[in-house]
C-alpha cells in the first residue's frame, strides 16, 4: 500500500481453500480493515462455504460479520468445484465446526448498507462468482458509485480456461451475474486465471511457510493438502492460489508490474463458450474499456504476502 490510508474492505467469497489463504491475507493487513465477508455458493454450496468462512475467522482469532448470500446462480444451475477443494471445501479434514454464527443480513443488502455507511471509501474483492453483486446491483444500481474500488478474481482472457476449454469456474459458475456485474461497473481490476498461472508458487517454499509456528499456519496446512496434492498429480510444478493473488492486487496495487485495460464481455448463450470472457484486445469494437486485467505482479511482493498471512518467516 503506497500510502497511510486505512483501506476497508467488503471481501465476497466462497470458501474454497484459495479463499481462505486470501482471507487470511486481508486479516494480516494491519493497514486494512475487513468490515465483512459475504458468503456465496461456488466452490461448494452455501452451507459449507458459510461454516469454513466462520472457522478462518475463528483460528485466526478474529471477529468479522459473516453474510450469508446466494445458494446458488442466479439463472441456471451449475456444479460445484468440491473435486478440487474436498466435499466440504476445506479438504475434508474433518475439525469440530465454529462457535460463531453468521448474521441474518443477506450478503447483497450487507453490502449495499456498507456502501451507504463507507460511501466512497470501500474497496469491494470479489473472489467467488459474482451472483451476490449482481443481486446487489439489481436492488440498487447506483452501488458502483460508492464503492472506491472492485476487484475481481475471475476469467480467462486469452480462452485458457480452468473449467471448460474457454472459461474459468467463478465466470463460469453464474455468467449472467458476470455479466450484469462486469457491464455495469465503469472500472474494475481483474486478475484472471491465466495471471495466475504466471504466478505460481514453488511447492518447496510454500511447504516451508506451512511449517511456521502459528496457527493459522498448522490449519491452512490441513484444509490445503487435498488441494496442493491434486495439483501436483496434474502435473503442476508450482501451486496455484488464485483468490490469493487477486488479494495480493487488492491490498498492494503499486505492486502490479503491468496492466493493459480493455474492453471484456462475458458469453452467456449456452455452448462451448458459456462462460468465456471474451476481450477486444485489438480494440475493434468501440466499447468501454472496464477491465484493468493483470498482466505481471511483483512476484516477490505476492510471496512476501503470503509468508505473512501464514505467519512465516
Amino acid at each position: 500500500m503506497s500510502t497511510n490510508r486505512r483501506m476497508k474492505l467488503f471481501i465476497d467469497t466462497d470458501p474454497g481453500v484459495d479463499d481462505a489463504l486470501a482471507i487470511l491475507m486481508a486479516l494480516a493487513e494491519p493497514r486494512a480493515e475487513v468490515l465483512g465477508l459475504g458468503i456465496g455458493a461456488g466452490n461448494v454450496g452455501l452451507a459449507h462455504t458459510v461454516r469454513n468462512a466462520l472457522k478462518l475467522l475463528e483460528v485466526a482469532g478474529r471477529t468479522v460479520p459473516v453474510f450469508p448470500g446466494c445458494a446458488g446462480p442466479l439463472v441456471h444451475p451449475s456444479a460445484d468445484a468440491g473435486y478440487v477443494h474436498g466435499r466440504d471445501g476445506f479438504g475434508d479434514t474433518g475439525m469440530a465446526p465454529p462457535q460463531a454464527r453468521a448474521h441474518d443480513e443477506h450478503a447483497a443488502l450487507a453490502l449495499l448498507r456498507l456502501s451507504h455507511e463507507h460511501a466512497g471509501e470501500l474497496d469491494l474483492v470479489a473472489l467467488g462468482p459474482l451472483t451476490n453483486l449482481a443481486l446487489a446491483l439489481r436492488l440498487d444500481p447506483s452501488l458502483p458509485q460508492r464503492i472506491r474500488r472492485l476487484v475481481v478474481m475471475g476469467g480467462a482472457v486469452t480462452g485458457h480456461g480452468n473449467i471448460t476449454t474457454a472459461a474459468e469456474f467463478n465466470i463460469a459458475y453464474d455468467p449472467e451475474a458476470a455479466h450484469i456485474v462486469l457491464s455495469a461497473w465503469p472500472a474494475y481490476d481483474l486478475a484472471d486465471w491465466e495471471a495466475v498461472m504466471r504466478h505460481g508458487l514453488d511447492r518447496a517454499a510454500v511447504e516451508g511457510w506451512l511449517g511456521a509456528s502459528t496457527p493459522v499456519a498448522a490449519y491452512f496446512a490441513a484444509i490445503s493438502r487435498f488441494n496442493r496434492d491434486g495439483s501436483f498429480d496434474r502435473r503442476r510444478t508450482r501451486w496455484l492460489c488464485a483468490d490469493a493473488l487477486a488479494m495480493a492486487l487488492a491490498l498492494e496495487p503499486e505492486s502490479a508490474l503491468f496492466m493493459e485495460t480493455r474492453a471484456l464481455s462475458v458469453a452467456t448463450e449456452p455452448g462451448i463458450y458459456r462462460g468465456a470472457t471474451l476481450v477486444d484486445w485489438e480494440r475493434r469494437g468501440g466499447q468501454a474499456e472496464r477491465a484493468r486485467i493483470l498482466m505481471q505482479y511483483d512476484q516477490d511482493r505476492f510471496e512476501a504476502r503470503v509468508r505473512q498471512a501464514l505467519g512465516a518467516p
